[in-house]
C-alpha cells in the first residue's frame, strides 16, 4: 500500500487589515428621489418621534419605516403606510416581520 502524503494549504490566511468586504449597496428605491422627498416630508410632518405603541424616544437617529413592508405587498409611496421609528423599535419591527413571513 502506498504512502499518503500531505498537501500543502492551497489558500492562503486572508489579511484582514487590508482586505475589506464590499460596500452595501442600497436598493435602488430607498435612493430615489421619490422616496427621500417623501421621507423628508413624513419627518418634517409628523416630526423625529418614534410611532411605536409605548416608545415615543425623540433622540437618537429615525427611520421612515413602512407599516405593511413592500415585499408583503405594502404600498412603497402612501403616507398612510408609513411610520417615524426609533432605531430598536425599527429593528425589532422589521425582525419581527421578517421572521413572519419567514413561517409562511
Amino acid at each position: 500500500m502506498g504512502r499518503l502524503s500531505t498537501l500543502a494549504p492551497r489558500l492562503k490566511t486572508l489579511d484582514t487589515r487590508t482586505a475589506r468586504p464590499a460596500p452595501k449597496m442600497a436598493e435602488s428605491f430607498y435612493t430615489s428621489v421619490a422616496w427621500t422627498t417623501l421621507r423628508d416630508e413624513v419627518v418634517r410632518e409628523r416630526g423625529r418621534r418614534c410611532e411605536a405603541l409605548g416608545c415615543g424616544r425623540t433622540s437618537g437617529r429615525v427611520f421612515v419605516d413602512h407599516i405593511v413592508e413592500r415585499r408583503d405587498g405594502g404600498a412603497p409611496l402612501d403616507k398612510a403606510n408609513l411610520q417615524v421609528l426609533c432605531g430598536s423599535c425599527h429593528t425589532r419591527k422589521t425582525a419581527a416581520a421578517r421572521a413572519k413571513r419567514l413561517k409562511g
